[in-house]
């Protein structure tokens, strides 16, 4: 069996592509990341969603496509492998956005968002109510462990449907919606 190979390119020479207009910027992480953090002009699509069909009607030649630290655009990258033959190169940003903002590249930030994402949230609530259910079942009942065993089999659901009920509930949560737009958009904070 043979693997897609795929390539990448560092932060500094994605933006002087990107700023000369010789290709698609596409980020692949999920819409709370980007609503928080984002690259002017980058377009949204998110990992979770992402088809080689959807990077193709973007209608470009060139793309290239960003997450947090990498991984996740390296994947972007190769589910989009097949698109080679039609002339469109899929190049995944080495770094993600952490490489384009050490290399002093700019960002638009959301300080009213909350600094963990939704899917952080939600390893930290499922990591707290496994263990506090592990440790009562182990010091008080053994009825307590099926406090980690019903958080376990919500995980399995999620792995195997891609839906998580509680992801879906914590992003609801008054704090993970945007605030108002109370200024226009020329002081730079209106809501998209």
């Amino acid at each position: 069996m043979t693997t897609a190979t795929t390539s990448d390119i560092d932060a500094t020479a994605a933006q002087a592509l990107f700023a000369r207009g010789g290709c698609v910027l596409v980020d692949v992480r999920e819409p709370d990341e980007h609503a928080r953090e984002h690259i002017t002009g980058a377009t949204l699509v998110p990992l979770s969603t992402l088809t080689a069909a959807k990077i193709a009607a973007l209608g470009a030649q060139r793309v290239l496509v960003h997450c947090k630290s990498g991984r996740r655009s390296a994947d972007a990258a190769a589910r989009c492998a097949e698109l080679a033959p039609r002339g469109i190169e899929v190049t995944s940003v080495r770094g993600g956005i952490e490489a384009w903002k050490a290399a002093g590249l700019p960002t638009v930030v959301d300080s009213a968002r909350p600094k963990l994402g939704v899917m952080q949230q939600t390893q930290l609530a499922i990591g707290i109510v496994v263990v506090a259910g592990t440790a009562l079942g182990a010091v008080v009942d053994p009825w307590f462990l099926v406090i980690p065993a019903f958080m376990g089999s919500g995980l399995i659901v999620a792995g195997a449907t891609g839906f998580c009920g509680l992801a879906t509930l914590i992003a609801k949560m008054p704090w993970n919606k945007p605030a108002k737009a109370a200024a226009s958009c020329a002081t730079g904070s209106c809501a998209r």
